[in-house]
């Protein structure tokens, strides 16, 4: 049977500080024999396609120019 996990204030406050600020992502909490050892956040960046300040012909033609400097 699995043991009732120990939660203190100090990993509350760790938990809700990695939450806060998150827009896009994950909070991944690890637990070992009843008590939180660890927690990952991953965070993702979303971009909006119209964000882009260059014309999309320029911006296209200027990523094939950096993928064939990489490929050589």
């Amino acid at each position: 049977m699995a043991k009732p996990i120990e939660l203190n204030q100090e990993w509350l406050e760790r938990i809700a500080g990695q939450v806060n600020g998150l827009e896009y992502g994950s909070v991944l909490i690890t637990v070992h024999d009843g008590r939180v050892v660890q927690i990952d956040r991953t965070e993702r960046k979303r971009f909006e396609a119209g964000a882009s300040k260059q014309p999309q012909s320029q911006a296209t033609q200027n990523a094939g120019d950096k993928l064939k400097a990489v490929g050589n």
